[in-house]
This record gives structure tokens, sequence and C-alpha cells, in this order.
């Protein structure tokens, strides 16, 4: 099991809950102790609910553990089952790079985040395990093919595809390989899990569900073109944008489509965030839509009427905003009630990742080599940007306060509350506004 890291807050409480206990002297240790006792029983629930066993919590506690939990880690790439890719908490206003890995090939997928360990996947077929805390590497494995989609990791076990069409299942801890499956199509998305099953959307136009156990195959849904997308996950579906033009929410048990399909107007490779009852999916024509998925009926369309956008990557979403980057090196905030558009920063050089939000910010790794943080209520204006010498081609990971990518270069970045220390040799210039 990888082991989940005990948040400060955490160890605050317990201080407190120490200084304000009265210790009587016939209590002695024992007084002590219970509190203590209190604390591991919680944290003990905590990683029962992240490696998906049975805890005897109440809800309210079970609810705080998961809300914890969430926080601090980012187990797929776009940080949860609603590829939302958006996280509570806001980071520290100075932030610092805390360590370097450099691995053997470019990096063009998200970092994953659980416990104390950091996953990536490079493109020439290697998934590398760092720690955390230090950057090192703990462990590597080469499947000599390449990996356009990052890990999905869930307790000890991540599952990642590749552009073979492969789908590995590696034990977390030390990288070994469990089982192997292939389908007929490359596999740019990550997967997802549901229950004892994992989703895996291919080129091949299918959407596979594989038992997690062993790689028994469940079901098959059959879409009319590619799928490029990762599974977004919602109550007992799944929701899928095809290159067919058609948004296709499937039934996690049965593998049957559920009613009918979204007419999305042309084809596309994002993928799609769910918020409650409402779904959001860009296309590449530029156009972003807004489904009621529950009442099956379309919300709303914006499209830019001066010139319409090119989307080739994936929303970062709240309650109120949808925040999507596009080809022609436009960021927008746009009105999740009314589709209209809030806000509008333009970029030096367009970004091909996926923009991230964090609690008042948004995160932007452009093409540039440029990370980028923007106010969330209004990005008109830089708050604060760190460029290298090459490229992002793939978004961040928010996992507690600190902040994971990597580059073209395959350098591996963790930045932190400036208490670190600074060491990136290949850092062109950082700047706070």
């Amino acid at each position: 099991m990888i082991a989940l890291e005990i948040p400060h807050e955490e160890f605050r409480m317990f201080v407190t809950m120490l200084k304000n206990r009265p210790l009587s002297r016939s209590k002695g240790v024992v007084g002590l102790l219970v509190p203590l006792v209190s604390l591991l029983i919680s944290q003990s629930a905590m990683a029962g609910n992240l490696v998906g066993t049975a805890s005897a919590i109440n809800p309210t506690t079970e609810g705080r553990a998961a809300a914890v939990s969430s926080q601090l880690n980012w187990p797929t790439a776009r940080g949860d089952a609603q590829s939302t890719g958006h996280a509570d908490q806001t980071l520290p206003a100075k932030l610092e790079v805390i360590w370097e890995y450099k691995a053997d090939e470019a990096i063009e997928t998200t970092p994953v985040v659980v416990g104390k360990r950091v996953f990536v996947s490079d493109v020439m077929g290697k998934v590398y395990a760092i720690d955390r805390a230090t950057g090192k590497g703990i462990w590597k494995v080469d499947f000599d093919t390449g990996f356009l989609a990052s890990p999905t990791v869930k307790s000890d076990e991540l599952v990642i595809g590749d552009i073979d069409g492969n789908l590995y299942k590696l034990n977390a801890v030390d990288g070994k390989e469990l089982w192997r499956k292939s389908t007929d199509g490359e596999i740019q998305g990550a997967v997802a899990f549901h229950g004892e099953n994992v989703l895996a959307a291919s080129g091949d136009g299918k959407l596979h569900c594989f038992r997690l156990k062993d790689g028994e195959k469940v079901w098959t849904y059959e879409a009319n073109d590619q799928i490029r997308c990762s599974p977004t996950v919602a109550g007992d579906r799944t929701f899928l944008g095809g290159c067919d033009g058609q948004l296709h929410v499937v039934n996690l048990e049965t593998g049957e489509a559920m009613g009918k399909t979204f007419e999305l107007g042309g084809p596309t490779g994002s993928t799609p965030s769910i918020v409650g009852n409402k779904a959001f999916l860009p296309i590449m024509d530029g156009v972003v839509l807004a489904f009621d998925w529950k009442a099956q009926k379309e919300l709303w369309q914006h499209m830019d009427e001066e010139r319409p956008q090119e989307y080739r990557n994936s929303a970062a979403v709240t309650g109120d905003l949808v925040v999507l980057s596009s080809q022609y090196k436009q960021v927008d905030a746009i009105s999740t009630a009314t589709g209209k558009l809030k806000w509008r920063h333009t970029l030096r050089r367009r970004a091909d990742a996926s923009p991230v939000i964090a609690g008042k910010d948004v995160w932007i790794a452009a093409t540039d080599g440029r990370l980028i943080r923007l106010e969330l209520e209004d990005g008109t204006e830089e708050k604060w940007s760190y460029e290298i010498r090459g490229s992002f081609l793939a978004g961040p990971a928010i996992a507690g306060q600190e902040l994971f990518i990597a580059d073209d270069d395959g350098v591996v970045r963790c930045f932190g509350d400036g208490n670190g220390k600074n060491t990136a040799d290949s850092a062109v210039s950082s700047k706070s506004n």
C-alpha cells in the first residue's frame, strides 16, 4: 500500500487538542494516548478510503476523509473521476522549484500524485515512480513503446495504455507488471476506475471495460469513430466525446448506451467534464457545449463569433466557470450558467495542455515553456510565471500545497511554498508580479 501523507492541519489539530485537554495525574500517559489513538484511527480511515478497503467510520468522517484525500492527491490526468481539472485549494503566493527529476525521454503527459509518490510516463514507453518529498527515482519500467496517456493510480494499482493499444496493470509499489491486455487502436487518454473494473477508450472506436483484478474483459461499447479522450465517470455512467461528433453516455454495469447520444456538431478528442447534472465539452471546430445529462437536453453553445477557436485539449470546470485554452493562444472563461464569455487572456504562444483550476487560480502550461498563473475571477493579467527552455505539452497536477509538471525535455518539477531550495539550472527566468 502506498503511504498516505498526513496533512499538516491534522497535526496542528492534534497539538491543539493536547494543549487544551486537561491531563489528570491519575490518567497520566493514558490521557495522552487517547487523542493520539483517535488521530491514528482517523488517519487509518483516510488510508482505507484511498486504498478501497472497508473502514468502520460514520458518513461524516468518511466524507471528510475523502475530501482531505482529494486535496492531497491527483490520481488521474484530470484530477478526479469527473475530469474537472479542479482542485479546491489555492497554492501559496510564492512558489519555488523544490526538486527536479530527469527522465530518459520527453514527457507529454500530466504527472499523477498518490500518497508519497509521483508517477509519470514518457514518449518512449517508460513509466517512472518518484519520491514526492525528495524527487529521487524509486523505480522505472520500460515497455519499448510510447505513452501519450498518463497513468491512473488507485491504492497500489497503476494502469496505463500505450500508443500501440496495449493496456498494462502495474504494482505501484515496485513497478512489477501484473497483466497486459490489448485493443486495436492507440490509447491517448488516461483510464478510469469504477468499482472493481477499469475503463480504457481506444482509437479502435471502442470503450473497453476490464476487470481490474485479472484483466478479464467485462464488456465493450462501440462508437462510430475513434475515441481519443479519457472516460469520465459520474454515478452509474461514463461519458465519452468521440470523433464521430457525439457525446456518448454509457451504463457502467452493462456497457449499453443510456438514452440518446448528444449531437456535438463536429469531432472532438477532448474529455468531458461533469459538475452535478451538467456536462461540458469543447469540439475541434471551436464550439463549447453544455448539456443537462439527466434531462437529456442541450443547455447552451458558446463560439467566438469573430474567429472560432480550435480546441485540442479539455476544459477545467468549477460550479461557475468553464476555462479552456485554444490553438489560437486564447484562454477563455465561460459562465457555466449562461455560456457567455466572462474574461479572456491572450498568450504569447498556444497552450496544448489542458488548463487546471486550483482554488482562486487558473494554471496554464504553454508551448513556449511558460507556466502561468491567472486569477480565476478575472484572468486578464498574469499573477506569476515561470519559464523553461523547452515546452510544456501537458498540464500540471495539484496535490496538497504543491504543483507537479513535466516538460518535453523529460524534466519533472515540484513547485512548493518557497521554503524549498530552487535548484532549477534549466530555468530561464521566474517572475512574480
